[in-house]
């Protein structure tokens, strides 16, 4: 298994723009993103094999807890009462990750087989992945 650890607040994959021309680009903040995610998946597969089988990926997004919550609210955050029911949407956390890990953890993320994925709140934003090959 191998486990990697990207701080900061967790984004979403963002929807192509167009360009008056007609011409598809990703937004920089995407590209930004998914190589902050490739370099951290650097380091954490380093000296280990790609993954060349099936892959089993869990995903645990932490944001911060908004500065405006009342002391109790945040507690109830922080102990998982609360989850961050608010963008980006889980689905484009999942396609930035492992956008961001192709050719470093797997080949291609048509490998991932399976998916866990949870948003919750913490004292500091984060995404933290494991990856396990299945058998």
């Amino acid at each position: 298994m191998v486990k990697l650890t990207i701080p900061g607040t967790p984004q979403g994959k963002a929807r192509p723009r167009f360009s008056r021309t007609g011409h598809a680009y990703t937004p920089d903040a995407t590209r930004r993103y998914e190589a902050r995610v490739s370099v951290y998946g650097k380091y954490a597969m380093c000296n280990k094999d790609i993954f060349r089988g099936a892959v089993k990926v869990s995903i645990l997004a932490a944001f911060l807890v908004p500065d405006s919550y009342s002391q109790k609210r945040r507690a109830a955050c922080l102990q998982g009462s609360e989850r961050p029911a608010k963008k980006p949407d889980m689905d484009n956390i999942i396609k930035i990750i492992c956008d961001g890990l192709n050719g470093i953890a797997w080949k291609d993320d048509a490998q991932v087989v399976e998916v866990s994925a949870t948003k919750t709140y913490a004292e500091f934003p984060s995404v933290t992945v494991y990856i396990e090959e299945l058998e």
